[in-house]
């Protein structure tokens, strides 16, 4: 059996190991290629039976040029990046690792907040240039520092990711709203589920832990900015498509929304023209909420688990 990966650096840099996948078949494993439609991915998958991506796109052309082709596992829960419809087609079982980063995803969208908040590594760096050893003061800042306690977060989208956030914004004491279409026993013990023009109105911090769906995307723009209160904090760690960007850059450069803290973006990797990349108050991380080491292993185990069984005639996580 034929294994080839597609683009396996993002997923292991060096810190883990392919040895579970190579007990499976001959595996080959290229750390780059093109993340846009490219004749030179058909090219490297060649006769490969079993194909491995994580986010190098698996096309109709591809598809069409690569008749060996049985199975594509995605090394992610996101899996547009494969013409699933045509895999389908084709007989073709597109799997993915449905959860893998609940934690670490809750955990870094929170730290994004903190990073607003108090300005800790901003404040490092300038400790570290002198400016503490010279200041007439005792001590300074340079940004304003934000008290968490007793203010009102509203979470767009309560599911696991959303409740993990929950938890933490709970240990802060923090009020915790929710808008969710689909609420849970579980979802009511961590926050109160309120409609999204309430969530809008009353929140100081918002975060967007939904889906990207026709009905979400776009979630975020003049409008629903408007309804939101003055000085207003989101946090988007899901997909950058929620937001409408040259609408939350004039509303930072205004002063409505006070800061952003994104790790997503409409197109990624981010381009030079978006306008997010000059508005005021904006902390911008290049998607790597899911990047801890821990979060790739669960990736790299639940692919392995999907492959194999796949290859013992009982498919899991199959997406279309």
């Amino acid at each position: 059996m034929k294994i080839v990966i597609l683009d396996g650096y993002t997923e292991n840099p060096g810190d883990l190991t392919w040895e579970p996948l190579e007990k499976l078949g001959q595996v080959t494993v290229y750390d780059r290629i093109s993340y846009e439609e490219s004749p030179e991915i058909a090219e490297k998958i060649g006769d490969a039976e079993i194909v491995v991506t994580n986010k190098t796109p698996v096309s109709r052309e591809t598809m069409d040029r690569c008749p060996g082709i049985r199975l594509i596992a995605v090394m992610a829960t996101g899996y547009n990046i494969v013409d699933y419809t045509y895999a389908r087609e084709k007989g073709i079982p597109v799997v993915n690792v449905p959860s893998y980063g609940t934690q670490i995803v809750g955990q870094y969208a929170v730290s994004l907040l903190l990073e607003i908040c108090s300005h800790i590594g901003y404040h490092s760096e300038t400790v570290k240039a002198g400016k503490w050893e010279k200041n007439p003061d005792w001590c300074y800042w340079d940004h304003p520092m934000i008290e968490l306690y007793g203010k009102t977060a509203g979470i767009v989208g309560l599911g696991r990711i959303g409740q993990a956030t929950a938890k933490i914004l709970n240990a802060l004491n923090m009020k915790v709203i929710a808008y969710d279409a689909h609420q849970s026993p579980q979802g009511a013990e961590l926050a109160e589920y309120v409609d999204l023009d309430t969530l809008w109105a009353r929140s100081d911090v918002i975060f967007l832990h939904c889906p990207l769906f026709p009905e979400t995307q776009g979630i975020i723009n003049r409008d629903t900015i408007e309804k939101m209160k003055d000085g207003v904090i989101l946090i988007n760690n899901s997909r950058g498509q929620l937001v409408v960007e040259r609408d939350l850059a004039d509303a930072l450069n205004s002063g409505k929304v006070y800061a952003a803290g994104l790790d997503v973006v409409s197109t990624e990797p981010i381009r030079g023209d978006n306008p997010l990349l000059r508005a005021r108050n904006c902390i911008i991380t290049p998607h790597i909420s899911w990047a801890a080491r821990e979060s790739r292993e669960r990736i790299l185990d639940t692919t392995v688990e999907n492959i194999r069984a796949f290859l013992g005639g009982s498919p899991v996580h199959v997406v279309n």
